[in-house]
């Protein structure tokens, strides 16, 4: 095939989707000159399973997203159906955002601001082999032989490479919702040093909304909750609305009897799959005992009558899946749209990736999304702007973005992949974030805005909307800690069943004695016109502040940890004292300092110890 040039960039994006547009975004948007390779333009942005965004854990990393400059949160929220608080009852470090959004309107939403970024090119093609030279990125060729110059590449290839869609006894080589997938990049990635894992994730059928019986389902209305971008004031009052439904015996001794025709069972699918997010026959075996499975009915969008059956992920074949739905109250007459299917695809292992997402064989060369071996649109989105952001920075000669454990949910995501690698599809979870008090949602702007402006990616409006955000929660912090009257403060506290005040309290006072802010705004008329979630943030602060003065304690001491460089050249297989297994660990990840060091699985505090010793020898 006859190569021809395709013109000279800074860099070159392959794949367009939650991953893939973030990473464009970052790098036209700091000034680099970009190209966004995708096998079609209609796939952009596509959410190929959920119409949603946001969730448990999720949530909050949409909002640092959009605190970093990204744009999942402003796109989701133009594209918005329904919000809603997940975890409202638990405490406020792992409530959740979550809003059920347009498909369509979320793909044509970001293509249209991706086709009108200054300094991006879209392209339809596919990536057939990133060229080096010396150990670095030099181009990249389609399939056609056209070739893009370019001093950095971002692989986010989701879930595309070799993939395979299978329902029942059928095998289709297809990327998923029936797109083509991508059959000549896993043979360059492996050439250039990728160990290539292959991983598995699934999704339910799409029902015809006009065959649903909602009449006899419990309704799930939307929340007057905030908006994922902190530059949107608020959420729509008017809200579609969602449908709940549970899976019965019937359901459950239809997948029971028919196991020898279920390809996770019949050997046919032998991949990794999500076990965070189980298909319907994963979650009947496992839990045999177990009377019924929750099922969400939710909206594809405003101009269909799709709906997605959230819950009921199978590769059943097409007849035992009709039949399947067809046991559901509610959903006895319903009629398939869109089958459900599995999806097989190949992944890296990103134990060979820094924590700038860069491959640690070949400079230039960045990974980002479920390539990365993780599952879902968020934390797809989260590593696409960082791998993003980090290839601008270096290009334009300035200091890597690495987020730690302690500034951001993105930091413990990358740094989880990186130096604790993943052998399942990985899902951001609360449980995972050891700082998640400090991480919370509605702090996300001031915790990483000031790093998103520093990095060239937070506009002057943007920034200076967040000092004004900034100032009037400092404002409100500062009221709420002034003293309340005395005479209307008593009486509050009593009718909240306290016991009589005996000295006088201050706003805060009230807030520790249990009483929701609502009421004290409501009773003293204070803080009136102030945002919900500077409100809340507030509140939080106040009632949790005993809490984060500890958190702030050990935020200080993993940080000392974290300013302990290990040299890039260290023979840890020379280091007498460290087990064969901390040696083999530590040789291949190669930790950047003692922090990480301590997190890698196999490393235990003796041989922490053993590594502090070496240091202090060899200054």
């Amino acid at each position: 095939m006859k190569e021809f040039s395709e013109g000279v960039c800074d860099a070159v994006v392959i794949g367009a989707g939650h991953a893939g547009c973030e990473a464009a975004l970052a790098l036209a948007r700091t000034g680099l000159k970009t190209v966004m390779l995708t096998l079609n333009l209609d796939s952009i942005g596509f959410m190929p399973c959920n119409p949603s965004v946001g969730g448990t854990a999720k949530g909050h990393l949409v909002r640092e997203i959009d605190a970093l400059g990204g744009e999942m949160g402003l796109n989701a929220d133009r594209c918005a159906l329904q919000y809603r608080m997940l975890n409202e009852g638990k405490g406020a470090a792992v409530q959740s955002l979550r809003a059920q959004t347009d498909k369509n309107a979320y793909h044509r939403e970001m293509k249209r601001v991706l086709e009108h970024t200054q300094n991006l090119r879209i392209v339809q093609g596919e990536a057939a082999e990133i060229l080096t030279k010396n150990k670095k990125v030099v181009g990249v060729k389609t399939s056609y032989g056209g070739v893009f110059t370019c001093r950095a590449v971002i692989v986010a290839t989701g879930t595309y490479l070799c993939s395979e869609t299978i329902t029942g006894e059928t095998v289709k080589k297809s990327g998923p919702n029936g797109f083509a997938n991508a059959t000549l990049l896993t043979k360059n990635l492996k050439k250039l040093g990728y160990k290539i894992r292959r991983f598995k994730t699934g999704t339910p059928a799409r029902l015809d909304g006009r065959t649903v019986d909602f009449s006899r389902l419990p309704v799930q209305d939307g929340e007057k909750v905030y908006p994922f971008s902190f530059l949107n004031d608020s959420v729509p009052d008017t809200q579609t609305p969602c449908y709940l439904a549970y899976t019965n015996q019937s359901t459950h001794e239809l997948i029971l009897n028919n196991l020898d025709r279920a390809p996770l069972y019949n050997g046919q699918i032998s991949s990794t799959g999500p076990r965070y997010c189980p298909s319907i026959e994963t979650k009947v075996v496992r839990f045999r005992e177990k009377e019924r499975h929750q099922l969400f009915l939710e909206p594809e969008g405003a101009d269909t009558t799709e709906i997605y059956v959230q819950g009921l992920s199978t590769s059943l074949p097409h007849d035992l899946q009709k039949e399947m739905y067809r046991t559901v109250e509610g959903l006895e007459q319903c009629e398939i749209a869109r089958y459900a299917y599995a999806i097989e695809y190949d992944c890296i292992d990103t134990l060979d990736v820094l924590p700038t997402l860069e491959f640690k064989k070949v400079e230039g060369l960045y990974t980002a999304g479920q390539v990365n071996g993780t599952s879902g649109y968020e934390e797809a989105a989260a590593q696409g702007l960082v791998a993003g952001l980090n290839a601008s920075l270096k290009l334009r000669g300035l200091p890597p973005l690495i987020l730690r454990r302690d500034q951001a949910y993105i930091g413990v995501l990358i740094d989880d992949l990186v130096t604790k690698g993943t052998d399942e599809p990985y899902r951001m979870m609360t449980s995972r974030a050891e700082f998640r008090l400090s991480l919370r949602q509605d702090n996300a702007d001031l915790r990483l805005t000031p790093i998103g402006y520093e990095c060239g990616l937070v506009s002057g409006e943007r920034y200076e909307k967040f000092l004004a955000r900034k100032k009037m929660r400092e404002d409100a912090l500062a009221l709420l800690n002034e003293r309340a009257e005395q005479k209307k403060a008593d009486a509050l506290v009593q009718s909240e069943g306290g016991e009589p005040l005996k000295a006088g309290v201050t706003y805060a006072d009230l807030l520790r004695r249990g009483i929701p802010l609502s009421k004290i705004t409501e009773t003293f008329g204070i803080l009136s016109g102030l945002p919900y979630d500077v409100l809340q943030s507030s509140e939080t602060e106040i009632r949790y502040a005993g809490y984060l003065k500890q958190g702030a304690e050990q935020i200080e001491r993993a940080k000392k940890m974290e300013e302990k460089p290990l040299p890039a050249d260290i023979d840890y297989e020379k280091i007498e004292g460290l087990r064969l297994e901390a040696r083999e660990k530590l040789q291949r990840i190669r930790p950047l300092n003692l922090g990480q060091a301590e997190r890698i699985s196999g490393v235990n505090p003796a041989d922490i110890a053993v590594l502090m010793i070496y240091l202090s020898l060899h200054k």
